[in-house]
């Protein structure tokens, strides 16, 4: 499987692919469900390679851990999606 990490700096900094609608899913251990989130709304802090920030459509910002991301979505299509046993 294509690390998370790979799929997001493809998204970031290859163009041609880049240029669609994302929408990032990950597992919200608080609510117990996945959460999604337009990338547009996703800050990726320099030099922090273990998390991001989300900011939810109520204005929350949650530090996300990588591990916890499920599912990319590009132009409403499933493109990436982590199994993960137990949850």
């Amino acid at each position: 499987m294509t690390p998370i990490h790979d799929v997001i700096a493809r998204i970031r900094w290859d163009r041609e692919f880049g240029a669609a609608r994302f929408v990032i899913g990950y597992h919200d251990r608080v609510a117990g469900r996945e959460v999604r989130v337009a990338l547009d709304r996703i800050h990726f802090v320099p030099g922090e390679r273990f998390a991001f920030e989300a900011v939810e459509p109520d204005g929350m910002v949650h530090q996300v851990p990588f591990h916890r991301v499920r599912d990319v979505w590009r132009n409403d299509e499933l493109i990436w999606h982590r199994d993960v046993p137990g949850e």
